[in-house]
C-alpha cells in the first residue's frame, strides 16, 4: 500500500468556496491527498489583469476561504506569477497527479485552460461558476441565441433545479511552502470604505438569507429605487464564487423576476463566450464610426461625482466610497457618458473595472454594450436616459442623493433633482441634456446603416 499517495491540485480562482464547489468535492471524493492553490496571475490576463478595487475585495475573501479550509483540517497555499510554469513546478516537485479545477469563461482563463490536459492527462474542469456551459444553450438552428427572452426561455426549459454540493467535513491536505497573502499587498485606496466582515462564504450566505426573508417578496417592484434595502447585494460575492449561482437558484425558484437577473449574468457569459472581443469592440461594427469625444475634463468630472447631475454624481461618489453602484443608477451614469458627454463606452467599461468590487469581465462588458445600444440584444441607441426624470422617478425624495452627495442635503424633494439655484457649493451641469441628447440622436443616423 502507498503510504504517500501523490497529491491532486485544486485550482482556486472565482470559486472562492468549500459548498457547491465541483472541483473541490471530486477531489475529495478521490481520496487522496490535496493541495487547495490560489495563483494570483496578473500576467496572463493582459490588460484584464484585476482591477484595484477587485484586489481589496480579493484579500478578505483569501482569509475567509483559507479560514474555512483550516476549519476542516486544511490549508491554501498561495502563489504568484504564471499559472502555468507554477503548476508546471509543483507537478514536478509533489508528483502531483491531476488538477482539478472550475471552468473560467474570460478569453485568457479559456486559453490556459486548454493546457491543463497536456500537464496532466488526468486533470478535470467542472462547470462550478454557471447553471449552463455556454455551449450547451442554442436556438432551433443551432446556433447561438442573440436576445435575452429567448435565451432564458431555453434555459429554464432544461434547468434541473437540484440540492448544491455539501462541503467536505474534512480535506486531507499534503503541506507544502506558501507565500504569505500580507506580501501580496493586495488592499488599495479604491474603495475607500470596505467592510471585511461583509466578505467571504459565510457573509454570502447571511446576505442571500436576509433577502430571502426581507427583501425577495417585494423585489420586482422595488429594486428599481437605490434608496431602498431591496436588492440582494450578491453580485461580488457570485463573481467572486463565494456563493454559487445554483446555490441562490436552489434558495430562490419561486421568484421569477430575480431569477432573470441569475439569467442575464448567464447570457453576459454566454455572450462573452461567443464573442471574445466583446470587452473592447462594439458587436455592432457600425458604432465604429459613431464621433466619439475624448474629453479628458469631462471623463474627469464624471469620475469624481462632479457633472451637476445629483443622480449621476450620487452613482459615482457611491461607487467610489463602496465600490458598489445600484443597478438603476449603474444604467443613468452609463448612459450620461456615452449619449450625454460622447465618451466611448469602453472608457466607462474600464472605469467600472478598476473602481467596483463586483467587476466581472463578462457581466461588465456586456451591459455597458447594452446601454451603448451596440450589443446583443441591447437598449436602443435613441433609448437615452434623462438624469432629472429618472431621479425624480426612482429616487423622488432624494434619499440616495443625500447620502452621497451631501452638499444637497438640506435641499427639499422640490429642489433636489435640479438644485443649481438653491446650491451654490454644487458645480453647475457639465452639458445640457437635452442639447446633448439631439446631438446624439443626430449623430446616431448618420451611422453606416445596420441592424439597428
Amino acid at each position: 500500500m502507498n503510504q504517500n499517495p501523490s497529491p491532486i491540485l485544486v485550482l482556486f480562482r472565482q470559486d472562492l468556496r468549500i459548498t457547491d464547489n465541483p472541483a473541490l468535492f471530486h477531489a475529495c471524493k478521490t481520496s487522496r491527498p490535496i493541495i487547495p492553490l490560489y495563483i494570483l496571475d496578473d500576467k496572463s490576463p493582459g490588460k484584464w489583469k484585476m482591477g484595484a478595487a477587485s484586489k481589496s475585495w480579493l484579500h478578505y475573501s483569501l482569509k475567509s476561504l483559507e479560514e474555512s479550509l483550516v476549519e476542516r483540517g486544511s490549508q491554501l497555499f498561495l502563489y504568484k506569477g504564471d499559472t502555468l510554469e507554477i503548476l508546471q513546478h509543483l507537478i514536478e516537485k509533489y508528483k502531483a497527479t491531476a488538477i482539478y479545477w472550475n471552468h473560467g469563461y474570460e478569453p485568457y482563463w479559456k486559453k490556459i485552460e486548454k493546457k491543463f490536459k497536456n500537464l496532466l492527462p488526468s486533470s478535470e474542469g467542472f462547470k462550478g461558476s454557471l447553471l449552463f456551459e455556454p455551449t450547451e444553450i442554442v436556438n432551433k438552428q443551432a446556433e447561438p441565441f442573440k436576445v435575452f427572452t429567448p435565451f432564458w426561455r431555453r434555459c429554464l426549459e432544461v434547468l434541473e433545479i437540484e440540492p448544491p454540493l455539501p462541503a467536505p467535513p474534512t480535506i486531507s491536505t499534503k503541506t507544502i511552502p506558501t507565500e504569505s497573502l500580507s506580501s501580496w499587498k493586495l488592499p488599495s485606496s479604491y474603495p475607500e470604505c470596505l467592510e471585511s466582515s461583509g466578505i467571504g462564504e459565510k457573509a454570502a450566505h447571511a446576505k442571500l438569507q436576509y433577502f430571502l426573508r426581507h427583501a425577495m417578496a417585494t423585489y420586482a417592484e422595488d429594486r428599481d429605487f437605490p434608496s431602498l434595502e431591496c436588492t440582494s447585494k450578491l453580485s461580488p460575492h457570485l463573481h467572486f464564487g463565494e456563493i454559487s449561482p445554483r446555490q441562490v437558484v436552489y434558495a430562490a425558484q419561486k421568484n421569477a423576476k430575480f431569477l432573470s437577473e441569475v439569467g442575464w449574468r448567464e447570457f453576459s457569459y454566454y455572450q462573452l463566450s461567443h464573442f471574445p472581443d466583446l470587452p473592447e469592440k462594439s458587436w455592432r461594427p457600425e458604432f465604429v464610426h459613431f464621433p466619439w469625444k475624448n474629453n479628458a475634463h469631462f471623463l474627469e468630472k464624471w469620475q469624481q461625482g462632479q457633472t451637476g447631475y445629483p443622480i449621476v454624481d450620487a452613482g459615482m461618489r457611491e461607487l467610489k466610497k463602496t465600490g458598489i453602484m445600484h443597478n438603476r443608477v449603474r444604467m443613468i451614469a452609463a448612459s450620461f457618458l456615452i449619449k450625454d458627454l460622447f465618451i466611448p463606452w469602453q472608457t466607462g467599461a474600464d472605469w467600472f473595472w478598476q473602481t467596483l468590487v463586483d467587476a466581472d469581465l463578462a457581466s461588465n462588458s456586456s451591459s455597458w454594450q447594452w446601454v451603448a445600444g451596440c450589443g446583443f440584444d441591447a437598449a436602443p441607441f435613441f433609448r437615452v436616459f434623462n438624469p432629472i426624470l429618472q431621479s425624480k422617478k426612482f429616487d423622488p425624495e432624494g434619499l440616495y442623493i443625500k447620502q452621497f452627495v451631501p452638499e444637497l442635503a438640506h435641499l427639499s424633494k422640490t429642489f433636489i433633482h435640479e438644485p443649481w439655484d438653491k446650491a451654490p457649493d454644487y458645480p453647475k451641469p457639465l452639458v445640457n441634456h437635452e442639447e446633448a441628447r439631439k446631438k446624439a440622436l443626430e449623430s446616431f443616423k448618420m451611422l453606416r446603416t445596420g441592424p439597428l
